[in-house]
């Protein structure tokens, strides 16, 4: 098995370890958003939660909806950080689907980012 392989399993079984709620119910919207804090923003390397970047998770009627933004309005990465989440989400036990909105209202500003991604990046 390949490092990028090996990579992928290991994001796919903490993606499975982090919702572990056996009922049968869908997840909650915090379990849904620590599943995609393995989302990295490739031009940063930080997760797109710790950015800021997630701006909303809901579970409704068994579909996870999400609401994003990205660093900026000419960001090239959107559709590969969307695809990204859809792995992960896609992942989590007992959710029927999922719907990803990208906003860019309220913009994004370095003050929406977490302690940790806000000292990673010299901000602290």
């Amino acid at each position: 098995m390949g490092a990028m392989e090996e990579q992928k399993t290991s994001e796919s079984s903490a993606t499975t370890a982090a919702v572990t709620n056996g009922d049968g119910a869908p997840p909650t919207p915090e379990e849904v958003t620590e599943a995609i804090r393995v989302v990295v923003d490739p031009e940063i390397g930080i997760s797109i939660v710790d950015l800021g970047l997630v701006y909303d998770v809901t579970v409704e009627d068994g579909v996870a909806k999400i609401t994003y933004t990205l660093t900026s309005m000419g960001c090239p990465v959107g559709p590969l950080i969307e695809s990204q989440m859809q792995q992960v989400v896609s992942l989590l036990p007992n959710l029927e689907g999922a719907e990803f909105t990208m906003v860019f209202r309220p913009p994004w500003g370095p003050e929406m980012m977490s302690d940790e991604a806000k000292a990673a990046l010299g901000y602290m």
